[in-house]
């Protein structure tokens, strides 16, 4: 390899990495500006020097209890659940080879969604109860799947058409929980299945915090480990991986954190499929974009919740709005992936 070839690589990397720092520079500061509107706007809207005393603690009429007991929590939910998703969704797109291999669509989180429904509807149980159900429930859906999947060796595909399956199972199973369930547990069962940052409190956004706060940087220092599985299973055996121990454990990691992530704010639809693709092309492919898609999901939750709360006379769920989003992108995704080849 030539001194021009050297430089040429060298270059490419550099401005990669300044589009990098760039883009994701961008995302926090837009992340940044919607945090402060969801702080700022309600049916009152404070000015930022009436809420920045608010958060110091002073106690201000009307301002004081909207901003702390209702509208920061409501922030911080959407915060660090965009950013579980983002960040889940991207790993499982990334690490599988295939944008259809998320959370969403692969029916992890449908079986935490049947737990909760089931601890809503049958045990009429609440908070730390339905939460800790559908973290558990989400770690032992994706164990079966990965059993049912394994056979003589690791298939993506095999994966995705038992996660498919098994999804279609506890969508059943949760439509019969609705069917027979009492009247007075349909309205909470629904309003979590729908995703909302509605009635969210901060004693109840802990284990959420430190999920994303101690499991994001470990995803992040496996972002190498990561772009490696990307290039294929043989690829990355022949380049010293064990990819069987390495793939479980992003694996458990991702699913842990999105488990919660659902059990703070119920299943918000898509963010999880739209934050990968959204940050690699926004970045560029190359080089580890879990950072970009964090943010990206941070985006989509904040800016939807807004425009579910303001854009319409009727309020809607944050995961009305971000259905309403990717539904046309993933019959766009099915199409193309149909013209060439993929399914």
């Amino acid at each position: 390899m030539n001194n021009e070839t050297i430089s040429i690589i060298r270059q490419g990397r550099n401005s990669r990495r300044r589009r990098w720092v760039l883009i994701t520079a961008l995302l926090a500061v837009l992340a940044f500006a919607l945090c402060c509107a969801m702080l700022l706007l309600g049916n009152t809207i404070y000015s930022i020097d009436e809420v920045i005393r608010a958060l110091l603690g002073e106690q201000i009429k009307g301002a004081s209890f909207a901003v702390n007991t209702i509208r920061l929590p409501r922030m911080l939910a959407g915060l660090f659940a965009g950013f579980a998703f983002g960040i889940a969704g991207y790993t499982f797109q990334t690490m599988l080879r295939n944008p259809l291999a998320n959370p969403n669509v692969i029916g992890i989180t449908s079986g935490s969604s049947a737990a909760a429904v089931f601890c809503i509807t049958v045990l009429h149980a609440s908070g730390a109860v339905v939460s800790a159900a559908s973290i558990v429930a989400g770690l032992a859906t994706v164990t079966v799947m990965y059993i049912l999947s394994r056979g003589k060796s690791f298939s993506i595909g095999r994966l995705i058409l038992v996660g498919i399956g098994i999804q279609a199972m506890l969508d059943a199973v949760i439509s019969y929980l609705i069917l027979i369930s009492s009247s007075k547990d349909i309205p909470a069962a629904m309003r979590w299945l729908g995703g909302s940052l509605n009635g969210s409190q901060l004693h109840e956004l802990q284990p959420l915090v430190i999920a994303v706060l101690v499991l994001s940087p470990i995803l992040i220092g496996l972002g190498k480990h990561l772009n490696l599985l990307e290039l294929g299973e043989h690829s990355a055996t022949s380049l010293g991986m064990n990819t069987d121990k390495t793939r479980m454990m992003l694996i458990l990691i991702s699913v842990f954190i999105i488990a919660i992530a659902t059990a703070a704010t119920g299943p918000i639809a898509f963010v999880s499929f739209l934050a990968g693709p959204i940050a690699n092309r926004l970045v560029g492919r190359g080089g580890s974009n879990i950072v970009p898609a964090g943010l990206v999901g941070v985006n989509l939750v904040l800016a939807a919740d807004l425009i579910g709360q303001f854009a319409f006379e009727t309020r809607f769920p944050v995961g009305i709005i971000t259905g309403m989003l990717g539904a046309p992108y993933l019959i766009y995704l099915l199409i193309r992936m149909n013209q060439k080849g993929a399914l």
